[in-house]
């Protein structure tokens, strides 16, 4: 089922084109990824698709059937109403019928939560709600009836996207799912869990991220705005830099062609006389197309980053038996460790417990309560923060660049003025004239490096450095991390980034406990999988047998959950909803009836003196029973991890 027909679509901002005369076709059960730089038209081909901005020329066409679904990066709300109600804003009877006992919940009403189990039971709703739950509790979602316009951007985000996966729930059975940069702001828990969750609903998928592990997740094809045009490559990240590369190679090639052909048609061209026949007029007509082609330029503008490293001594950074608490909740609790030259320590840890003020601490921003934190005399840290640029009045870049140094040394001796510097990180002469409050998200992102930068520091500390920044830019920071000599301490969710760049990782497990792992983010992952697997199996397959199951289906369902959610124990600890409660019941009654009856048939079927017709529907019937029970059987592992 083709879902949306695009044709010769064209969009500029003012002389500035975005892309030009592009046609596509997007048809159900597509999972596409869309790249390109920032400022390259993303954002606005997306909301062109969703009538929220018209093109110049061209046309579209949406299926009558299909639902568009539209997360942005910048959600608007009402925000004057609560997180709830701006959740679940869909008019829709069970959409209302949830609202109205997650309310009574919220404030304790037991009249409320009497009605709402009845309304509940009379939609049938309780499946939804349960959905709507591990929706809330995964992107960590609480205090609904909070006004929206106390929360922070990360929460403003989380808030956002619960309900464009919420909504997409009771919306048109055909959905166009299109989502901008989902994963900033979610840690990287969330993410892996919105990988799972995009992967098993049954929608088509449009997308534009810059993190290339949830890319190759979600997607199986990759499209590419570049140069006015739209490039389509099948298959994952690394399978589209491969394509791309040929693409090149060979779009230079036909250049070259071009140009040699060119010359020998000027040559031809110059030896005519005035007067032509009808033949040489149609050359002469060809010449100017080869032209055309023989002056093409394959642009690939690049960041450009090289800077002088200020000296790093022996002595970096000492923590000594540092404690930290914010009232009850713990921070560090007696933490040590002496950096070295050199050092590549990435950290993780959900969002809350602390990562920041770690950062601040390092770098004396904030007092210890206790123990000793000693920085080295020759240490320049360089912070690249969540908080952005920083800014006591608009002002152009060029005056903003200025108020930090005239001149920029470079590593091979030379220096290089504000302004010539601008131009490395991309800032054109006229850019560099444009007040920082006009600009995107992304040029931000790399003014603000460029300042960190500025000062050649010897020790950098990243705080997810990755948001907001395109893939073309992060490929070229990755690569300048890579060769960078000084000490690197990284926070960031991007799990390919981390994965390229740190040596080990300081894992915040909460409660002011930090592990120092020695492997990067996957093999951490790998690690904690295993562990999870042999600290819980058996507990589980234990009570799992109690209640009537097989050893076998329950170690080949408690694999199947590892494998799909790999999620720990602790993440999952909530109450049980009312429903789960009566659901969790129920299963521990026909689990047993079902093994009963299946071991019944079994018997039946191995006397021997069955005819062909009751084999066959004995056989028919086993093949139910079993399905029944996988599932029953995986279902009950989940709710008893939160019993």
């Amino acid at each position: 089922m083709h879902y949306v027909s695009v044709e010769g679509l064209t969009k500029s901002y003012g002389i500035n084109p975005l892309f030009s005369n592009i046609s596509f076709h997007i048809n159900e059960g597509d999972k596409i990824a869309l790249i390109a730089r920032n400022g390259i038209g993303k954002s606005t081909l997306l909301r062109i698709l969703t009538g929220k901005e018209t093109p110049d020329s061209g046309k579209f066409w949406v299926h009558k059937d299909v639902t568009v679904a539209l997360f942005e990066q910048d959600p608007q709300f009402e925000e004057g109403k609560s997180v709830l109600e701006n959740i679940f804003e869909l008019n829709h009877p069970i959409i209302n019928a949830i609202k109205k006992y997650e309310v009574a919940i919220e404030e304790e009403d037991a009249d409320g939560i009497t009605e709402g189990i009845e309304a509940m039971d009379n939609l049938n709703a309780w499946d939804f709600e349960t959905k709507v739950h591990q929706i809330l509790d995964k992107l960590n979602i609480h205090h609904l009836t909070n006004p929206v316009k106390d929360l922070s951007g990360g929460q403003r985000k989380r808030v956002a996207l619960a309900k464009t996966l919420i909504n997409i729930g009771f919306s048109h059975q055909h959905t166009l799912l299109m989502m901008d940069e989902p994963t900033n702001h979610l840690d990287v828990e969330m993410i892996e869990w919105l990988e799972n969750y995009l992967n098993q609903e049954k929608v088509t998928l449009l997308l534009v991220s810059h993190d290339r592990y949830f890319l190759d997740a979600v997607c199986d094809e990759i499209w590419e705005l570049e140069r006015e045009k739209l490039y389509t490559y099948a298959g994952d990240y690394e399978q589209f830099m491969e394509q791309k590369a040929a693409r090149l190679e060979s779009e230079q090639a036909s250049i070259d062609k071009a140009k040699n052909t060119y010359r020998k048609e000027l040559e031809w061209m110059r030896k005519q006389p005035k007067a032509r026949t009808t033949k040489s007029k149609s050359r002469q007509d060809n010449f100017y197309e080869v032209e055309a082609r023989a002056k093409q330029k394959i642009e690939d503008t690049q960041l450009q980053l090289e800077v002088k490293m200020s000296r790093l001594g022996g002595k970096v950074v000492e923590m000594k038996k540092v404690y930290k608490s914010y009232g009850d909740l713990p921070i560090l609790k007696g933490f040590e460790y002496t950096f070295s030259k050199g050092e590549r320590v990435g950290i993780v840890g959900k969002n809350g417990v602390g990562k920041s003020t770690f950062l601040n601490m390092l770098q004396l921003i904030e007092p210890a309560d206790s123990g000793k934190i000693n920085v080295g005399d020759t240490v320049l840290f360089g912070n690249f923060s969540q908080q952005g640029l920083v800014i006591k009045e608009d002002m152009r870049v060029i005056e903003y660049v200025k108020t930090f140094a005239e001149n920029f040394p470079l590593a091979n001796g030379g220096s290089l003025s504000a302004a010539q510097f601008l131009e490395l990180f991309l800032f054109t002469p006229d850019k560099q004239y444009t007040y920082l409050s006009a600009l995107s998200g992304g040029e931000k992102k790399r003014l603000q490096l460029l300042t960190v930068l500025f000062r050649n520091p010897n020790f950098l500390i990243l705080d997810e450095p990755t948001n907001d920044l395109d893939l073309p830019t992060l490929a070229v920071l990755e690569n300048f991390l890579s060769d960078y000599p000084g000490c690197i301490l990284i926070v960031s969710h991007d799990r390919y980034f981390m994965d390229r760049l740190v040596d080990h990782l300081f894992v915040f497990e909460g409660n002011g406990e930090i592990r120092d792992f020695p492997g990067n983010y996957t093999q951490y992952r790998i690690w904690q999988k295993d562990n999870e697997k042999s600290a819980n199996k058996w507990d589980l397959l234990e009570a799992g047998k109690r209640k009537g199951a097989t050893t076998e289906s329950l170690v080949m369902n408690e694999q199947a959950k590892t494998n799909e959610q790999s999620k720990s124990a602790a993440s999952n600890k909530r109450a049980l909803t009312f429903k789960e409660k009566r659901e969790f019941e129920q299963l521990e009654k026909d689990m047993p009836e079902l093994e009963k009856e299946k071991q019944s048939l079994t018997l039946e079927m191995s006397t021997g003196t069955l005819a062909f017709d009751a084999i066959q529907k004995i056989s028919d019937r086993l093949i139910v029973i079993t399905n029944q029970l996988e599932e029953k059987e995986l279902r009950w592992l989940e709710l008893s991890e939160l019993v």
